[in-house]
């Protein structure tokens, strides 16, 4: 079991992910969701915590990412930033909090900012979002981009499959890219889209690509911390490695706590005052 050592312990920035992609570092993203898991894993070394709208499958057991609400994003966020020190914390944007109406995105953006004090918001999609990009920019809060698969839009979609086979979809992809960079979005989550149009798109723009499904020619990569860890055991996507099987950790222990307290033998003479 390899231990990663943070050699830079300066608190992460946007500005910092533009030198680590100059430099060529790789950047680290994981998903967290309350105090205690973002602590931990902030205390590992990672780069970036994406308090993602994820939290409407691992943690509220919905199908997809649309019911959650910015008030439990905030709430979310808020417990995340209370256990990080150094990593820069991403919160995402929600659905219905942004589409369509760049004034109300630009309030739901501040609502996270004022409210949970992250450090930045993810929104999801190109051209059709950019009014509401831009307006969020002009007020001084980072975003970070969301292009590929945008499980927002999954009802559109109809499949969870892999984006931007075809040439016109890599088109538009690219230019969306770039129009998100232009505009001033600090970094890019490219998902589920293939490694060749992924590595071309890293390649032309300034700024840092994280992948997720997106091959390994991006300047980032970023898990969900339930599917990684073994905890979320019913999804098993091509990309996704496994880390850890706490899943069946976590069975066992709460088992063998069970078993222990039938049988008289928790607490013992040692676990009482």
């Amino acid at each position: 079991m390899s231990t990663y050592t943070v050699e830079d312990p300066r608190k992460v920035t946007t500005r910092r992910l533009a030198e680590m992609k100059a430099k060529g570092e790789k950047i680290a993203m994981l998903t967290a969701y309350d105090y205690s898991m973002a602590k931990l894993i902030d205390q590992a070394g990672m780069d970036v915590i994406l308090v993602g709208d994820s939290a409407s499958n691992v943690m509220a057991g919905n199908d997809t990412t649309l019911p959650i609400t910015l008030d439990q994003m905030i709430y979310h966020a808020k417990s995340v930033m209370k256990g990080v020190k150094r990593a820069l914390v991403v919160c995402d944007m929600p659905f219905g909090s942004y589409q369509g109406n760049s004034i109300e995105a630009l309030a739901s953006a501040v609502r996270i900012m004022k409210e949970s004090h992250a450090e930045a918001v993810k929104i999801e999609g190109g051209a059709e979002v950019l009014e509401s990009i831009q307006r969020i920019l002009s007020a001084g809060i980072p975003v970070m981009g969301h292009l590929g698969l945008t499980p927002q839009s999954i009802n559109k979609f109809g499949t969870y499959n892999v984006r931007a086979r075809e040439e016109a979809e890599a088109n538009k992809l690219i230019e969306d890219a770039k129009l998100l960079e232009q505009a001033g979005c600090f970094a890019l989550v490219l998902e589920k889209i293939p490694a060749e149009l992924a590595t071309r798109v890293s390649k032309e723009l300034s700024i840092p690509t994280i992948g997720i499904g997106a091959g390994g020619g991006c300047d980032g990569q970023v898990l969900v911390m339930h599917d990684m860890l073994g905890i979320n055991q019913g999804f098993s996507p091509r990309f996704l490695r496994r880390y850890a099987d706490l899943g069946n950790a976590i069975t066992d222990a709460v088992g063998s706590y069970i078993t222990d307290v039938k049988s008289s033998d928790f607490p013992n003479e040692k676990e009482q005052y």
